[in-house]
Protein backbone atom coordinates (compact mmCIF):
# COMPACT_ATOMS: atom_id res chain seq x y z
CA UNK A 1 0.00 0.00 0.00
CA UNK A 2 1.17 3.74 -0.83
CA UNK A 3 0.22 6.89 1.29
CA UNK A 4 -0.09 9.80 -1.45
CA UNK A 5 -1.53 13.12 -1.87
CA UNK A 6 -4.11 13.68 -4.84
CA UNK A 7 -2.15 16.61 -6.92
CA UNK A 8 -4.86 16.34 -10.28
CA UNK A 9 -7.12 15.05 -12.48
CA UNK A 10 -6.53 12.97 -15.55
CA UNK A 11 -8.52 14.07 -18.39
CA UNK A 12 -8.32 10.91 -21.11
CA UNK A 13 -11.06 11.51 -23.85
CA UNK A 14 -10.36 7.82 -25.43
CA UNK A 15 -10.12 4.83 -22.40
CA UNK A 16 -10.85 1.38 -22.80
CA UNK A 17 -14.25 0.19 -22.70
CA UNK A 18 -13.92 -1.01 -18.88
CA UNK A 19 -12.48 2.53 -17.55
CA UNK A 20 -15.03 4.67 -19.87
CA UNK A 21 -16.56 6.57 -16.64
CA UNK A 22 -13.93 5.96 -14.08
CA UNK A 23 -11.93 9.19 -12.70
CA UNK A 24 -8.04 8.88 -12.72
CA UNK A 25 -6.28 10.91 -10.89
CA UNK A 26 -2.77 12.32 -10.41
CA UNK A 27 -0.96 11.27 -7.01
CA UNK A 28 2.21 12.05 -5.31
CA UNK A 29 3.81 9.61 -3.01
CA UNK A 30 4.62 10.89 0.16
CA UNK A 31 6.52 8.85 3.66
CA UNK A 32 4.76 9.43 7.37
CA UNK A 33 6.16 12.78 7.95
CA UNK A 34 4.30 14.08 4.46
CA UNK A 35 7.37 14.72 2.32
CA UNK A 36 7.36 13.29 -1.45
CA UNK A 37 8.51 9.92 -1.50
CA UNK A 38 9.20 9.06 -5.37
CA UNK A 39 8.04 10.24 -8.48
CA UNK A 40 4.19 11.19 -9.18
CA UNK A 41 1.76 8.29 -10.47
CA UNK A 42 -1.29 7.74 -11.91
CA UNK A 43 -4.42 5.67 -10.01
CA UNK A 44 -8.15 4.85 -10.73
CA UNK A 45 -10.49 6.48 -7.71
CA UNK A 46 -12.04 3.88 -5.95
CA UNK A 47 -13.46 6.16 -3.27
CA UNK A 48 -14.52 9.63 -4.58
CA UNK A 49 -10.75 11.38 -3.53
CA UNK A 50 -10.69 15.05 -4.60
CA UNK A 51 -7.58 17.23 -4.97
CA UNK A 52 -5.34 17.39 -2.07
CA UNK A 53 -7.05 14.42 -0.13
CA UNK A 54 -4.64 12.25 1.43
CA UNK A 55 -5.34 8.52 0.27
CA UNK A 56 -3.89 5.03 0.96
CA UNK A 57 -3.38 2.83 -2.90
CA UNK A 58 -2.86 -0.04 -3.87
CA UNK A 59 -0.77 -0.49 -6.55
CA UNK A 60 -1.36 -4.70 -7.29
CA UNK A 61 -3.21 -5.38 -10.33
CA UNK A 62 -5.48 -8.39 -8.91
CA UNK A 63 -6.13 -6.77 -5.58
CA UNK A 64 -6.69 -2.82 -7.42
CA UNK A 65 -9.15 -4.85 -9.87
CA UNK A 66 -11.09 -6.07 -6.71
CA UNK A 67 -11.32 -2.53 -5.08
CA UNK A 68 -12.48 -1.31 -8.23
CA UNK A 69 -15.09 -3.98 -8.43
CA UNK A 70 -14.45 -5.05 -11.91
CA UNK A 71 -12.48 -7.70 -12.66
CA UNK A 72 -12.27 -7.03 -16.95
CA UNK A 73 -10.29 -3.05 -16.25
CA UNK A 74 -6.74 -3.01 -17.42
CA UNK A 75 -5.96 -0.74 -13.76
CA UNK A 76 -2.71 -1.63 -11.98
CA UNK A 77 -3.25 1.27 -9.29
CA UNK A 78 -6.35 2.12 -7.20
CA UNK A 79 -7.22 4.51 -4.75
CA UNK A 80 -8.57 1.97 -1.91
CA UNK A 81 -9.25 4.79 1.05
CA UNK A 82 -9.20 8.60 2.06
CA UNK A 83 -6.85 8.89 5.40
CA UNK A 84 -7.80 11.00 7.96
CA UNK A 85 -4.68 10.90 10.38
CA UNK A 86 -1.78 8.88 10.55
CA UNK A 87 -0.13 7.71 13.20
CA UNK A 88 3.72 6.44 14.35
CA UNK A 89 5.79 5.71 17.27
CA UNK A 90 7.07 9.27 17.86
CA UNK A 91 3.65 10.26 17.97
CA UNK A 92 0.50 11.49 15.87
CA UNK A 93 0.55 13.35 12.53
CA UNK A 94 -2.03 14.76 10.59
CA UNK A 95 -1.22 15.40 7.05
Amino acid sequence: MILARVVGNIVASQKNEYLVGAKLMLLQPLDTGGNPAGDEFIAVDGVGAGEGDLVLCIAEGGSARAVYRNAKSPIDTVIAGIVDVVESEDGTLRL
